[in-house]
């Protein structure tokens, strides 16, 4: 199919798939698809005005790619070590509330970063690019904190999801969240575009469906039914795709960018409770007493 055609149909049905924001100003220009499925931000003039100090400023660089930055939120006896894997949109800067709920209400000491091309971190973002900052993210936290990079526990939102079940499925995981995400970006297309076959010649993958097989440990994954840009059955079909143990927080009539609800916040707790301490013998791989379950969220 040739390029003409091909841009036609990302313009055409693409804007749904990944939310709002304005296309970003970064080192080179974004290729068509790469410009509808990341919408970053750079810091503004408000973002650093507001910035409260109450973390550390964490720099690093890929293998081979551009400067990267992040926040770092310490706790002085943490329950576990988490890197929080955002969305397609914006910057760190607006999720400032994730710092305060692993650190303050979780109990954890968690890295919040930005993918290439958002917020401080410079660079294009595509699919192999935010895969290798997460996996630099990753690498800075462990050696941040002491413990090895298969103990860290992984959560990713929307996007970040399938940036989380990549990392555990390469290299393990203490424990994987994953909120309101796909199998993957194909499937997000096709529940948008019933005539045009979008999905059928997208370059970019991020198949969570694939992967997710590959990883053993410890899963908890949430989901508003509501949820307009990734339709909910696609997470229903990757938890179904997942290992044992696992546990699924249904949220009757959520939407995509909820604020976590009481009912999942409380089940998180509990989650990151059972991997407080943590047993290298057993990174990576099923606890046979956890089993499966799923959980309807009045």
């Amino acid at each position: 199919m040739d390029g003409v055609l091909r841009g036609l149909l990302i313009c055409c049905i693409a804007s749904p798939l990944v939310g709002c924001g304005s296309l970003p100003v970064i080192s080179r220009p974004m290729n068509l698809e790469e410009s509808f499925i990341f919408h970053p931000r750079r810091f503004s003039k408000p973002d650093l005005e507001s910035d409260d100090g109450a973390y550390e400023e964490a720099r690093f660089q890929a293998p081979g790619g551009p400067r990267l930055y992040g926040w770092f939120a310490e706790s002085a006896e943490p329950q576990a070590v988490v890197l929080y894997c955002h969305g397609n949109a914006g910057n760190i800067a607006s999720r400032r509330w994730v710092l305060r709920l692993f650190q303050n209400h979780l109990n954890t000491s968690v890295l919040l970063f930005d993918y290439r091309g958002f917020g401080k971190s410079e660079g294009t973002p595509s699919e192999t690019g935010v895969l290798a900052d997460a996996r630099a993210a990753r690498k800075w936290l462990a050696e941040r904190t002491g413990v090895a990079e298969s103990e860290i526990v992984l959560v990713g939102n929307s996007l970040g999801g399938g940036v989380a079940v990549d990392l555990a499925s390469r290299d393990g995981a203490r424990g994987l969240v994953l909120e309101s995400t796909f199998t993957s970006l194909p499937d997000v297309a096709a529940c948008h575009t019933k005539i045009l076959p979008f999905h059928k010649i997208m370059r970019y993958r991020m198949d969570s469906q694939r992967k997710i097989g590959n990883y053993h440990g410890p899963l908890l994954q949430t989901h508003g039914t509501a949820d307009q840009l990734v339709p909910y059955p696609l997470g229903e079909r990757l938890f179904e795709n997942a290992n044992e143990p696992k546990t699924f927080i249904s949220v009757p009539g959520g939407g995509h960018t909820d604020k976590p609800s009481d009912e999942y916040i409380s089940a998180l707790k509990n989650f990151l409770n059972t991997l407080s301490v943590p047993d290298s013998a057993k990174l990576g791989h099923p606890h046979a007493e956890t089993g499966k379950a799923k959980i309807q969220v009045p």
